[in-house]
């Protein structure tokens, strides 16, 4: 039994019972989930021993969550900014909002802030074309959708959120 097994026996067992025998590495995301909900990223070991019970290995397990934008493989800002920057998002505005965005929180796509609250990130399909430049919000509050931003409107959120930290 490897750490991550001992620590969330009682949560694996559950998830494990929603899922045939012979589909059991089904499961990765929900097993990712719960590795990700106490530090907010899914470490190299967490990695290994998901995959482990999953009889899969660990560069399947990366490759979820390299490809997933709501999983997280390193520690970053409390709270992510993810702006949608596919086509339709980009033709509203997109490209030019995430970089004033960045200028204004004296970052880079992809970086944290000094203070270390926020990480802006470049993503893929939000789901929200007719309302970009929108980006979603991840924290320990959970996941919240911001349509037809501006920089002026998110850095008052990102004032809100710095003085209620």
């Amino acid at each position: 039994m490897n750490k991550f097994q001992e620590k969330y026996a009682s949560e694996i067992q559950k998830i494990f019972e929603k899922y045939p025998p012979e589909r059991v590495r089904s499961a990765v995301m929900p097993l990712l989930y719960l590795a990700q909900s106490q530090e907010g990223y899914v470490d190299n070991h967490a990695i290994e021993d998901i995959a482990e019970i999953l009889e899969i290995t660990p560069t399947e397990v990366a490759a979820i969550i390299g490809f997933y934008s709501l999983y997280h493989d390193q520690p970053e800002g409390k709270i992510r900014i993810q702006v949608c920057t596919d086509l339709p998002c980009a033709l509203r505005g997109a490209d030019k909002f995430l970089a004033e965005l960045c200028q204004a929180l004296e970052i880079q796509p992809g970086e944290t802030t000094a203070d270390g609250l926020i990480t802006v990130e470049a993503v893929m399909c939000l789901a929200a074309c007719d309302k970009a430049p929108m980006f979603q919000t991840q924290s320990s509050e959970g996941i919240a959708y911001h349509e037809n931003m501006t920089v002026e409107k998110t850095m008052a959120l990102v004032e809100d959120w710095r003085n209620n930290q």
